[in-house]
């Protein structure tokens, strides 16, 4: 008996000894998966007014990740990602504020390799210098105020020198006059009223349409801004309608555009209307609505892919993941995910720190196949493809009338041109 326990007492300082041996590995082994990973950034205005719109964008992100990570990660890296909210409450809207704060937020974490966002040229203006600062790239799917890459701003914007802020589209300098030149050259417009949101995308957006509208012999009849908070824009269309242009030209983003779209289907019903990317999509079909938005026309600063039969069953796994439409800007931003996701493979197979200056590097020299085609940037971060979009508001009752894909009648691509 005696001889019994003595070996049960021996058996059980074994497997005590042999579970710490275990033990202490798991530690070790749980580190270096975490170190074997990276993370994403994504800064979006996901309250406020373009919401549903930055949704989309979101989830075109996401899904680039997690189609990666489905396939192991990248090079033994599993991507994660850091979602910040870049819209806010008292905004109402996207906030350049917050904006700020986010990236401060992305910088301050070693982790995190790259970002995808923001959606809004505003928030891209309080961005860039921070991020800047710190060598980490952003790509925007969706913002064109052409200041923040121009390198006449570069003190401003990029204070160390390197491009940081990428595009997969392209800038206002192409989309303000390619609408400027479908209402001279297609819908002969002759006299228009201009108007602008106040923000940064805005006013820069209306700029160029103005620019290239005078070179096209129309005559801009008028320029006001309207505050995105106001409830009321009446007073400004019925001055508007007493001046009798033939169409109106709004640059701005859901918050004015839903409710001037209403307003003005009351007093301009007839009046031709039109505006940009800010007004393309599910905030402003959904805010809007029918009949209000009918007839408006719009541009988005990409081509258009939901047309084309190789995106169909990209689309049918967006529709079925997300449980929503996606819009051209949901593929920008998978493209902006493939590009960062390539730019990490490449500084991962060269043996070089996974780090944000790195991967910042890799961007650069991007030429990467993507949805939207392949992918390459100048010098100062933007796209070199400058294809501008356009489209028209039509009812279209075989589909629900929050459908982005069949609401939005797409007219064509307008001849890439600076204003």
């Amino acid at each position: 008996m005696a001889q019994s326990r003595c070996i049960e007492r021996t058996l059980g300082l074994i497997s005590i000894t042999t579970l710490a041996i275990f033990a202490s590995c798991i530690p070790f082994r749980a580190s270096e998966a975490q170190h074997k990973s990276v993370k994403i950034g994504i800064t979006l205005p996901l309250t406020g007014a373009d919401a549903e719109d930055a949704t989309r964008i979101k989830d075109g992100a996401l899904m680039a990740i997690d189609d990666a990570n489905a396939k192991g990660g990248i090079d033994g890296y599993k991507i994660d990602t850091a979602v910040y909210d870049n819209g806010t409450t008292t905004a109402g809207q996207y906030d350049p504020a917050q904006a700020a704060t986010n990236a401060k937020q992305l910088i301050s974490d070693p982790k995190v390799v790259a970002n995808i966002g923001p959606q809004m040229s505003g928030s891209g203006k309080a961005m860039a210098p921070i991020l800047s600062e710190a060598d980490l790239a952003t790509i925007t799917p969706s913002s064109t105020n052409p200041d923040i890459t121009d390198p006449s701003f570069a003190a401003q914007f990029r204070p160390r020198g390197k491009a940081i802020y990428f595009r997969t589209v392209t800038t206002d300098a192409y989309q303000g006059p390619a609408m400027a030149d479908f209402f001279a050259h297609k819908l002969h417009v002759k006299t228009v009223y201009v108007l602008d949101d106040s923000g940064a995308y805005g006013v820069g957006l209306a700029n160029a349409f103005t620019d290239e509208a005078k070179k096209d012999g129309i005559k801009v009849i008028g320029r006001d801004e309207l505050d995105p908070k106001e409830a009321d824009y009446t007073t400004i269309l019925t001055k508007i309608d007493g001046l009798h242009p033939d169409a109106l030209y709004f640059g701005g983003v859901a918050q004015a555009g839903v409710k001037l779209a209403k307003q003005a289907y009351d007093i301009v019903p007839k009046m031709i209307k039109g505006g940009g990317d800010g007004i393309q999509g599910g905030s402003f079909l959904t805010g809007a609505a029918f009949p209000a938005v009918e007839g408006w026309y719009a541009s988005i600063a990409a081509p258009h892919m939901m047309d084309e039969p190789r995106l169909q069953s990209w689309i049918k796994r967006y529709e079925a993941k997300y449980n929503i439409v996606p819009n051209d800007y949901a593929v920008t931003a998978y493209d902006a995910g493939t590009v960062i996701l390539d730019a990490v493979k490449q500084v991962a197979e060269s043996g070089k720190p996974l780090n944000r200056q790195n991967v910042r590097d890799a961007i650069q020299v991007s030429d990467v196949k993507t949805l939207q085609g392949t992918i390459s940037f100048d010098q100062d971060g933007d796209i070199k493809n400058h294809a501008v979009s356009i489209f028209e508001y039509q009812h279209n009752k075989a589909y629900p009338d929050t459908d982005v894909i069949h609401q939005l009648h797409y007219i064509g691509v307008a001849a890439p041109s600076v204003g």
